[in-house]
């Protein structure tokens, strides 16, 4: 990623993509070249969601320990549950947008189309992180793709 200008992308610092991503722990979110990269993961829904989960892999987990209250509940789902799949069989994706210009001043571009371009899925930060850097790298490459609109809010 050397060869990569700092002034050709842009970090930002909300996830890019995913209607549930306001409870991913994990999320990269970066413009380079007229595209959005955005990785998320780690999804960690609420807790009635996460009993649902419960309920239907482990009832008897569920029967022993919803007397449990704030962080013990959490340890323990955790411990025996871990985060949540975002996807078939993924805790982790990248995926690729073309980019607008919007009126944010935190993020000045977002996805014009909601229909990813590229995408890879990961079950492992480490491989989620390098993963988004390797798609940065391949999208930077590439001819520079015209930005289509602008945002209206």
């Amino acid at each position: 990623m050397s060869a990569l200008k700092r002034e050709m992308m842009i970090w930002m610092p909300h996830a890019g993509h995913l209607i549930v991503s306001r409870d991913c722990q994990f999320h990269l979110n970066t413009f380079v070249n007229g595209y959005i990269i955005s990785t998320v993961g780690e999804y960690w829904p609420c807790r009635a969601v996460r009993e649902i989960h419960a309920r239907v892999h482990d009832l008897a987990w569920l029967e022993e320990n919803k007397h449990l209250r704030g962080d013990d509940f959490d340890y323990a789902y955790m411990k025996k549950f871990g985060f949540e799949m975002i996807g078939c069989n993924r805790l982790y994706e990248t995926m690729v947008f073309t980019a607008m210009k919007s009126k944010q001043t935190c993020c000045p571009y977002k996805m014009a189309d909601t229909s990813e371009i590229d995408s890879a899925g990961y079950n492992d930060a480490g491989k989620a992180y390098k993963g988004h850097l390797a798609m940065v790298k391949k999208y930077a490459c590439r001819t520079m793709k015209p930005l289509t609109r602008t945002a209206r809010g």
